[in-house]
């Protein structure tokens, strides 16, 4: 059997870190020059953002902000965001390079696919929030807490601090199929452990849906689920094809 080249470049852990430091320069350049891009349509982010609790406002009801700063720094923020997903690729790609010396040279050539994949989950997993989970989330909590003695009145800094750790949360969770392909070269995993605990991601499953989607809304935290499921399922099959071959 044709053995496995592995990349004799060893680094000392100084040049690992000059190296280290290398790519995080490099993925910070790629931010702000996305950001400077994006706050030029931050207004629009902003708005684009803030529609799914729009719709379940009452009528002639807008969010508010509280401080004269409040909404230009919430724009600002909103722009940054808007740009870690428009560099995520770049970020991603660099990633890639920094763990490459330490992978085998066949296992090299995935870092296109690597870098594709990576960005469509983290940017899919958050486009599913907030297409799927965000709606029924909101309208759950601003239409069954309302009455004539209490009514909503949500800050823009309140709501994007909530929409955007669920966005960053769903995009990272996504991810999930790549992290398990990682442990899999490595040999932390393999899909004989991930079948043996594939009863307890059910569970899991439903707890995370629980935990991300606010409210007990049964049919949100069921959207929630499935994919999560879904995504393991993908990481049995993906460690089964890709992970480190038993001797």
């Amino acid at each position: 059997m044709k053995e496995k080249q592995i990349n004799n470049e060893k680094l000392s852990f100084l040049e690992h870190l000059e190296e280290l430091r290398f790519r995080l320069i490099r993925c910070l350049v790629a931010i702000l020059i996305s950001f400077s891009l994006c706050s030029i349509f931050a207004k629009n982010i902003f708005a684009f953002l803030a529609k799914p609790i729009k719709a379940v406002l009452p009528p002639n009801s807008s969010l508010i902000f509280t401080s004269p700063t409040e909404a230009l720094v919430i724009y600002l923020k909103s722009a940054l965001i808007a740009s870690l997903f428009v560099a995520s690729p770049f970020v991603l790609y660099q990633l890639w390079k920094f763990i490459s010396p330490g992978l085998y040279d066949s296992e090299k050539k995935y870092v296109i696919p690597f870098v594709v994949t990576s960005s469509i989950l983290f940017i899919g997993g958050a486009l599913f929030g907030y297409f799927f989970v965000f709606p029924p989330a909101f309208k759950f909590l601003l239409t069954n807490f309302a009455s004539d003695l209490i009514r909503p009145l949500p800050s823009m800094k309140e709501y994007f601090s909530l929409a955007t750790k669920l966005l960053l949360a769903f995009g990272l969770i996504f991810e999930t199929p790549v992290f398990f392909f990682f442990l899999s070269k490595i040999g932390l995993v393999n899909y004989r452990m991930l079948l043996k605990f594939q009863k307890y991601a059910i569970v899991l499953a439903f707890f995370l849906g629980a935990i991300l989607t606010p409210g007990p809304d049964v049919f949100s935290q069921f959207l929630m689920a499935i994919p999560l499921l879904i995504l393991y399922e993908a990481s049995i099959f993906i460690t089964w094809l890709f992970g480190k071959k038993e001797n």
